[in-house]
């Protein structure tokens, strides 16, 4: 017999209201109630300081490395999207909204015109 410890299996986290029979534990354990309301900003406040890496994609282009290389100022890289079509925004890779590009005050933005939901 070694003396290196088993490595223990961790059950994973059930986000239902069904209790998994083939779970191991203490039968007795109580399980916390789900919260009946909505988070409000100030359940919320422990993740605002969370980076998350936002962008809007105004379209994309497949090329040749040797196309790449080949690009100069001024020269246009044709995009799969048309004019006047909404941009895509992406929160940590996932699409999370669509919107039109803006002008303010000599700076790009962006107004939401759509909340994507994803089923899952």
């Amino acid at each position: 017999m070694s003396d290196e410890l088993e490595p223990r299996q961790l059950a994973p986290a059930h986000l239902s209201d069904e209790t998994p029979a083939d779970l191991p534990g203490d039968d007795a354990a109580v399980q916390s109630p789900r919260p009946t309301t909505p988070p409000t900003p100030d359940d919320l406040q422990a993740v605002f300081d969370v980076p998350v890496k936002v962008q809007a994609v105004l379209g994309r282009s497949r090329m040749d490395i040797g196309e790449l290389l080949r690009l100069k100022p001024g020269m246009v890289v044709e995009l799969d999207r048309r004019v006047g079509e909404p941009v895509d925004i992406f929160v940590n890779n996932r699409l999370i909204a669509r919107g039109e590009v803006v002008l303010i005050d000599s700076t790009l933005g962006i107004t939401l015109t759509e909340i994507v939901r994803q089923e899952a």
